[in-house]
């Protein structure tokens, strides 16, 4: 089960948050959203957002620049491992709570408002539990880290880390004897990966998809409503004879 866990899980985690994503984005891009319920309870709404995505963002990209960092960079840059651990310690622990604080309010505001749990799907509230849950489980994990703070436990996961990544496949036996909160953590972690494609979340990676969709293809629709009164037929033949060719059979040329 460990090696299955920590050996084979993260492989399909990985495999089903790439493809299913591009998958969604390609055959459904118009649930390609958040839902947005930003009338209601609006002040609660933009502190606990703020507060969240900081935190979220704080701790997403601690994990990756601590876990991917090659050791031997670090040790060139004279980083010790005290040091590091020390910093990802406070970093991880101020991200962790202003993550939690703006999570709860956003729960809160979900779940209690009548108005908002109508616009709110079951996935959309278990989702945003289970990520409150597992920055608890990072939260948790500081009190054991604090017993390891000459970092021997965090170089056991960053060389994991990086052994998937490498394909290792000894990745696995790096995380043997680790405590089972950290065991815990990477697990939860990995689950919300695998169903990242299937929520809300994946309006994260509109940044990297929009983009590489608008210039390698623009295949889409446009939807213009027009004020003009001219009747159809006339429009059309006068869009034929500026563009000198046949006119489009299925559309309306917008003026």
């Amino acid at each position: 089960m460990h090696t299955f866990i920590f050996g084979i899980y993260p492989y399909i985690a990985l495999a089903v948050l790439v493809i299913g994503s591009i998958a969604r984005y390609d055959r459904d891009p118009f649930t390609w959203k958040t839902s947005s319920s930003q009338l209601l309870r609006r002040r609660q709404l933009v502190v606990g957002s703020i507060l969240f995505h900081i935190g979220v963002l704080t701790i997403f990209f601690g994990h990756v620049v601590g876990l991917l960092t090659p050791i031997p960079l670090l040790e060139a840059l004279h980083v010790g491992h005290q040091f590091k651990q020390i910093l990802a310690i406070v970093v991880g622990g101020l991200g962790a709570i202003s993550a939690l604080v703006g999570g709860f309010m956003l729960l809160h505001r979900r779940w209690v408002d009548p108005r908002i749990r109508k616009t709110s799907s079951t996935m959309d509230i278990a989702i945003l539990g289970l990520l409150l849950f597992q920055l608890v489980l990072g939260t948790l994990s500081i009190f054991v880290s604090l017993q390891h703070i000459d970092g021997s436990e965090m170089i056991k996961f960053m060389l994991w880390a990086q052994g998937i990544f490498t394909l290792d496949p000894n990745a696995a036996s790096y995380t043997e004897g680790t405590s089972w909160i950290f065991e815990l953590h990477i697990f939860t972690g990995l689950t919300i990966f695998l169903l990242f494609p299937f929520t809300r979340l994946v309006h994260i990676a509109s940044g990297l998809f929009a983009p590489l969709r608008y210039l390698f293809s623009r295949s889409g629709y446009q939807i213009v409503r027009s004020r003009r009164r001219r009747p159809l037929e006339e429009r059309r033949r006068a869009f034929d004879e500026v563009q000198a060719k046949p006119g489009p059979s299925g559309t309306t040329p917008a003026e």
